[in-house]
């Protein structure tokens, strides 16, 4: 089960840190369109769509990351006095009817949505037409992502294992 735990940690890890760097890239290229704009009265036409595709696929990949590091908002001001136990137990029955269903349902309704505009091979309808479905399946990808990374979470809790201070990768 350890190891479960260190692949699924360590893959979100990964896809973390590297779609990090896709926030520099939609940063330069927002700053680059206004310079152009604004120094050179040269807009661009395809800044804007660009960066808007780079940072939905920023937005989307990073979910499975952010809840390996509990980066995602927690209201626990009811379960704080509660024993470390009951916190656990409560832990998982939020997983179980809430995060769990929702993730589910993000899974497979994002997979026919990503299937939809790839076999239509969907564009944008902006200054520049580019293609839609790889920010769609990479909804798809984030939401297996996140799905793993909830079973990661569950099983964290039932074996009380602590990894937040260890290295995944």
């Amino acid at each position: 089960m350890h190891s479960i735990i260190r692949v699924i940690d360590g893959l979100n890890e990964v896809v973390g840190r590297i779609v990090a760097v896709v926030a520099i890239l939609f940063a330069s290229i927002i700053i680059y369109d206004v310079i152009m704009r604004y120094a050179f009265s040269e807009p661009t036409r395809w800044a804007f769509d660009v960066s808007k595709q780079l940072f939905g696929f920023y937005f989307v990949l990073l979910g499975g990351y952010a809840l390996r590091h509990k980066a995602h908002v927690r209201v626990d001001i009811v379960t704080e006095n509660f024993s470390r136990g009951w916190q656990r137990i409560i832990d998982v029955l939020g997983y179980l009817i809430f995060f769990f269903p929702f993730t589910y349902m993000f899974t497979v309704l994002s997979w026919n949505f990503a299937m939809t505009s790839l076999g239509q091979r969907e564009v944008t309808y902006g200054a520049i037409q580019m293609p839609v479905y790889p920010l769609k399946i990479s909804m798809a990808v984030a939401a297996g992502l996140l799905l793993l990374q909830g079973i990661c979470e569950v099983l964290k809790i039932i074996l009380d294992v602590d990894t937040t201070s260890e290295e995944a990768i």
